[in-house]
C-alpha cells in the first residue's frame, strides 16, 4: 500500500530528504556536542542548540518543552527514545540526579523497573527506528506506537 501525501509537494520532499539523511545528521551533531540527557522519572530531558531543535523535529525525536530559555530548547524523550540514542546509535549520554552517567546496564535496569514490557517495546522501537520508520507514542489511538514512513506532516 502507498502512502498517502499530504499535498503534491510533499511526496518530492519526502524523497528529497530521506529519513535516514536526517537522523544521520542528528546523530552527528548530537556526537560532536557530547550531549547529555537528564533521567526525568520516566524520559530525559536534552538541551539541543538551535540546529539540533530543527533535526529533532524532522527526525521525530521527543517532544518540545516550553521554557523561557531563548538560546536553548529542550526536548523530553521517552524511554524507547532515550535507550536508542544512548545505546544503538551511541550519540547521547545519559545521566541521573548525581550527575554520573549511567551505563547501558543501568539503564536497562532503571527503565525495565519504571515501565511495564519496557523489553518489548524498545526491541520493537529499535527495530522500526533501524528500518527508517518514524515511531511516535500511539496512546491517543489506544496503542503503544504509531509508525511512519516519512515526517507525519508529510503523510497526514
Amino acid at each position: 500500500m502507498a502512502p498517502r501525501w499530504k499535498g503534491k509537494a510533499a511526496e518530492a520532499k519526502a524523497f528529497a530528504e530521506p529519513m535516514s539523511k536526517i537522523v544521520s545528521r542528528l546523530r552527528s551533531s548530537l556526537t560532536e556536542s557530547n550531549s547529555q540527557g537528564l533521567l526525568s522519572g520516566c524520559s530525559v530531558l536534552l538541551a539541543a542548540g538551535p540546529e539540533q531543535t530543527e533535526l529533532f523535529n524532522h527526525a521525530c525525536f521527543g517532544r518540545p518543552v516550553i521554557t523561557s530559555e531563548k538560546d536553548k530548547q529542550w526536548f523530553q524523550l521517552s524511554l524507547e527514545e532515550s535507550l536508542y540514542l544512548c545505546s544503538v546509535m551511541k550519540c547521547i549520554k545519559i545521566v541521573g540526579e548525581n550527575k554520573c552517567v549511567k551505563d547501558e546496564e543501568q539503564l536497562w535496569h532503571y527503565m525495565t523497573s519504571k515501565r511495564a514490557g519496557f523489553p518489548i517495546l524498545f526491541k520493537a522501537y529499535s527495530h522500526l527506528r533501524m528500518k527508517n520508520w518514524v515511531v511516535r507514542a500511539g496512546s491517543q489511538y489506544g496503542v503503544d506506537f504509531v509508525a511512519y514512513r516519512h515526517h507525519p506532516a508529510l503523510v497526514h
